[in-house]
């Protein structure tokens, strides 16, 4: 058995199971599909939507990714930031936590009301939730470099600068990619959130739309849609670390 099957069986047979169990309790109990429909009525209803629902994951997969990359971006450049100005650090990192406790929730209606209904709210949404993570993963991989080895590159000579991109930034890289896994499933959460709150297009104003006609059924499709993209920018973040990390890594081996 090759390693990757060794990872992905395990829950493939309980994904499997459990869909197996859910057919047969709708199927035995006798419940009402406007209810809980059974995985049969799932599939004819992504079978029925597939052109409409093609559009809507267009839509949101464009926002999430936009999103997700200015987020991402912002993250670095704050832990950047923080990292290197330790004054700016104590100011502002107390104040990033404290703004994590503020529900994005609340704060998307008045987001629509000071940029209006186009897709500057959205973005601004899916950065909230994705820039925190990444900033503190990174800031935290940047600080968490071997303190001797940064001693030694000093006294061989190394500015500050050579220290940052030669020897820290390259530390941080897992860390960093860590953070960035995490922003990769929240960046659909938000933009969902985001097209609940104003939107004429896209998942989440699906989800509205099938919530409001008591279609079930269709709104475990548009679940199932927005786990599935989650998964595969997770999956693009994971191809990437093991790009750059096994680049630096094979750098780090020949300068050794």
């Amino acid at each position: 058995m090759t390693d990757a099957l060794r990872r992905w069986a395990p829950p493939a047979v309980t994904v499997v199971a459990l869909i197996a169990a859910w057919q047969l309790y709708t199927t035995i109990s006798g419940i009402e599909s406007w209810l809980l429909p059974s995985p049969r009525d799932v599939f004819a209803a992504a079978s029925e939507q597939r052109t409409v629902l093609g559009e809507q994951v267009a839509a949101t997969a464009r926002l999430t990714l936009l999103g997700f990359t200015a987020g991402a971006a912002i993250g670095l450049l704050v832990a950047v930031a923080l990292h290197l100005v330790p004054v700016l650090r104590a100011a502002v990192y107390p104040l990033l936590v404290v703004s994590q406790n503020i529900p994005i929730i609340a704060i998307a209606p008045l987001l629509v009301v000071w940029l209006g209904f186009g897709i500057a709210p959205k973005l601004v949404v899916i950065v909230l939730v994705c820039f925190f993570p990444v900033a503190v993963a990174t800031l935290d991989g940047l600080r968490r470099g071997d303190p001797v080895i940064a001693d030694y590159l000093l006294m061989s000579g190394a500015n500050r600068r050579q220290l940052f991109t030669t020897f820290q930034w390259p530390s941080a890289l897992p860390a960093m990619f860590s953070g960035l896994k995490i922003a990769a499933t929240y960046s659909v959460f938000g933009a969902v959130i985001s097209e609940w709150i104003g939107g004429d297009q896209g998942i989440g104003r699906y989800m509205i739309v099938q919530k409001s006609a008591f279609r079930a059924d269709r709104l475990f499709v548009a679940i199932a849609i927005v786990v599935a993209l989650a998964l595969l920018i997770f999956g693009l973040v994971v191809l990437l670390e093991r790009i750059t990390v096994g680049r630096h890594a094979v750098g780090r081996r020949d300068n050794g």
